[in-house]
């Protein structure tokens, strides 16, 4: 196996990781919660987007746009029905309630897409580049670049800007946030929103290198938690350091040993760093 061909593919797909799991970083960051429906939200962004491709026939960076507005309405909608829920920190209640409501989006994009896996073609994704003996695509140049200028703007807004200190403070205590005369329910359903726009992104952006499947959602959810726990909870920066080491393992253990055994060795490794260093690799004590 040419080993820079695999650390080529290793960042790719850590990049992806990393931009797939940034909303549920956000989430938990923020709010406190979990959200087991992401990887369906996943599913149904990069549904929207091969159906305004291909279907409707809108330009690739038309249905981006179009997909992440669809995520925000799924975030917005779920937070309005759970947000009882929310406030009273029901976790349980709020596991089951998002885990339900990932089962109805993977029935209702069955539903209406159907449950044949679908191929979604981009003006990046179908050219090719070699270097050397290297070789990658546009659609792969994009998702690294986006998701680095994505983590970099998030990291900017959390610790530089209004909006990302009244986070903070919702997150350190949301009843003396509100007592501080922050809206906390805007603040829950915004980060609700935001998962949702953020996940979309990167339906849209990854899903050009995988068939599109309605039970895609399920393989999504068990990346996007183990990213998160090993980055440290609600840590952007370890998310993102998260999602590019993992990334790197999978392709470098599926390239010398076996593609089959990627997911339980990347559990292995989780169990190990979580012993070692309970914290995750969040770099800063506030987790940011």
């Amino acid at each position: 196996m040419n080993f820079s061909q695999q650390l080529v593919n290793g960042i790719v797909l850590g990049h992806a990781y990393a931009l797939i799991a940034i909303g549920w970083t956000v989430l938990l960051g923020v709010a406190r919660l979990v959200n087991f429906g992401h990887g369906q939200m996943y599913m149904l962004g990069a549904f929207v987007t091969w159906y305004g491709v291909s279907r409707l026939g809108l330009p690739y960076f038309v249905a981006i746009p179009v997909a992440m507005l669809a995520g925000v309405a799924v975030g917005y909608v779920m937070q309005r029905v759970m947000l009882q829920l929310t406030l009273k920190q029901d976790l349980v209640s709020i596991m089951i309630v998002t885990l339900g409501f990932g089962y109805v989006l993977h029935g209702a994009a069955a539903l209406f897409f159907g449950s044949t896996g679908q191929i979604l073609e981009t003006p990046f994704s179908t050219k090719d580049i070699y270097w050397g003996d290297l070789w990658f695509t546009y659609q792969d140049i994009a998702i690294v670049i986006v998701a680095i200028l994505f983590f970099a703007a998030l990291k900017y807004v959390i610790d530089r800007t209004r909006i990302g200190r009244l986070a903070r403070m919702v997150a350190e205590d949301p009843q003396l946030a509100q007592l501080a005369g922050v809206n906390v329910r805007r603040v829950y359903l915004g980060v609700f929103a935001f998962e949702g726009a953020a996940v979309a992104l990167a339906a849209a952006l990854v899903a050009p290198r995988t068939p599109i499947l309605t039970s895609m959602g399920f393989d999504e959810v068990i990346i996007t938690f183990v990213v998160v726990v090993l980055g440290g909870i609600g840590s952007v920066t370890g998310s993102y350091v998260a999602g590019l080491a993992l990334g790197l393992f999978t392709a470098f253990f599926g390239a010398f040993v076996s593609p089959a055994y990627a997911t339980a060795a990347a559990f292995a490794v989780l169990i190990a760093v979580l012993v070692i260093r309970p914290g995750g690799l969040a770099v800063s004590p506030g987790g940011r």
